[in-house]
């Protein structure tokens, strides 16, 4: 009979690999996320009664450097769960750092409050920027669109399990006229961490990004890595109501480019900011003539 494989032991496996403290917080996680197993439970033997068969399985898949956050399914984003799985992008914290930008540079502007904040998150992957501003800003109304068939049911199937109100639909951008979406409202935040990573970056990237996650939702092309925020920010303009908020994650190399795109295009008060990590990051801007904006209640964002 196999013995049961131990939290200590599991980490020691996948030291040679990752590095020992970053096998330790992957071996944490496994436990904590896949059998609901704290530090303490850890520490008390509880790992004894983890099967070893399935435990197995996940170790093998790690020692390939596949995402640990694709053997689990799941992914933390904002203090709740995703799921994941190859196809679309695994969350990062940066991404958490735009939406807690986008809520509170939202909630700072006092106005009277309108029925509805209309959202629209431009390839929205997972879902998990589109479901984590459509709970934070009540009254929110969220549209979430993408290419790939496996991160609109993903998306829909995540903003289902967290009761956001987002719909998910099929669209591209670059190839998207605003005259075909008439029916839907203006816009008063338009979001996107689109594709921004220039294909001769690929040599510097980590195998277990470039081997598993998604190149249609990591990658431009050299010479054009501007590409969709070019079309993002041509649609924003036609589809923002006055004053709606246009907000993008970028590449740093590049981020003084959008933001002078977002000049050119007309946009007001374009701004760029850094991540936690003292990277240029983040790219916001207003479209003209600024209308009431509601004012909601403090975001639900831990």
């Amino acid at each position: 009979m196999l013995r049961n494989m131990s939290y200590q032991e599991l980490w020691h496996r996948l030291a040679p690999t990752y590095g020992e403290g970053e096998a330790k917080a992957i071996a944490r996680m496994v436990y904590e996320v896949r059998y609901g197993l704290t530090m303490s439970d850890l520490l008390t033997g509880q790992d004894a009664n983890v099967p070893h068969g399935e435990l197995e399985q996940i170790a093998r898949r790690l020692e390939r450097c596949e995402p640990v956050q694709y053997v689990l399914g799941e992914a933390p984003f904002c203090g709740r769960m995703f799921h994941v799985e190859p196809g679309v992008l695994i969350p990062r914290p940066e991404t958490e750092e735009l939406c807690r930008l986008i809520v509170a540079d939202f909630e700072s502007t006092a106005s009277p409050p309108l029925e509805k904040c209309h959202i629209l998150d431009i390839g929205t992957g997972s879902g998990c920027i589109a479901v984590t501003l459509a709970l934070a800003l009540s009254g929110s109304r969220v549209i979430a669109w993408d290419v790939s068939p496996v991160a609109l049911r993903v998306a829909s199937d995540n903003a289902r399990r967290q009761g956001a109100d987002v719909r998910v639909e099929k669209a591209d951008v670059l190839h998207h006229h605003p005259s075909s979406i008439t029916h839907h409202p203006s816009y008063d935040i338009i979001v996107s961490n689109p594709p921004y990573i220039c294909a001769s970056e690929a040599s510097q990237m980590e195998s277990n990004v470039l081997d598993y996650e998604p190149r249609l939702a990591l990658f431009v092309p050299d010479d054009d890595p501007l590409l969709f925020y070019r079309a993002i920010a041509r649609h924003a303009q036609s589809v923002l109501r006055p004053g709606g908020m246009l907000w993008l994650e970028c590449n740093p190399l590049y981020v003084g480019r959008v933001a002078d795109l977002l000049t050119i295009q007309g946009f007001d008060q374009v701004q760029t900011l850094d991540d936690q990590y003292g990277k240029p990051r983040f790219v916001r801007g207003n479209t003209h003539h600024p209308s009431p904006i509601a004012h909601h209640p403090s975001p639900n964002i831990p």
